[in-house]
């Protein structure tokens, strides 16, 4: 006897005027964290581990947010600085700097935030859709704008948004 399971249905949310249109599952679980004074989202189904930073070991003529690679058991991980990928200044790289482990498409992609706060379940009432905005965030690498009590998310489509830094790192690491 075969059994299947019926894929949960998709929540669909406004999306701002121009903008493609937001697609979220059943399952709103999102791991927290923070850059500068904003608080961030992703899929916590994304997030492999994670880490305490640890300077990666550098890419010549890397450029941007790339910051270079690091071996995680086997592995070759691209690290990403997020602060500066949203268009913010450096920082001071310190033992307080997280490295978020994520699973984008078929790779696997550090990122550098300034902290990991929790995880959050996310009822669809706590969903806004996402505004028009303008600046270094399109709007269609955006899910939804999370509310709990006074805290504001910003649930990031982090597939979406790292796609072209990891098509960059690719041609980066492979010449």
């Amino acid at each position: 006897m075969t059994t299947t399971h019926a894929l949960p249905p998709a929540t669909r949310l406004a999306p701002a005027p121009g903008a493609a249109q937001a697609t979220m599952t059943d399952l709103r679980e999102f791991l927290a964290f923070k850059i500068g004074n904003e608080e961030y989202g992703v899929d916590i189904l994304r997030v492999q581990e994670i880490r305490s930073y640890e300077k990666p070991t550098t890419i010549a003529n890397a450029t941007g947010e790339l910051q270079g690679v690091m071996n995680l058991r086997g592995v070759i991980v691209p690290i990403i600085d997020l602060r500066l990928k949203l268009g913010q200044t450096a920082v001071q790289y310190d033992h307080l700097k997280v490295v978020i482990v994520l699973h984008i498409g078929q790779r696997t992609v550090g990122v550098v935030v300034d902290g990991v706060s929790d995880v959050l379940t996310l009822e669809r009432e706590q969903l806004r859709p996402v505004p028009a905005l303008r600046g270094n965030v399109k709007p269609e690498h955006l899910l939804a704008i999370g509310s709990v009590g006074p805290r504001m998310l910003i649930l990031l489509d982090i597939e979406k948004f790292l796609a072209r830094s990891v098509e960059g790192e690719a041609l980066a690491t492979t010449h």
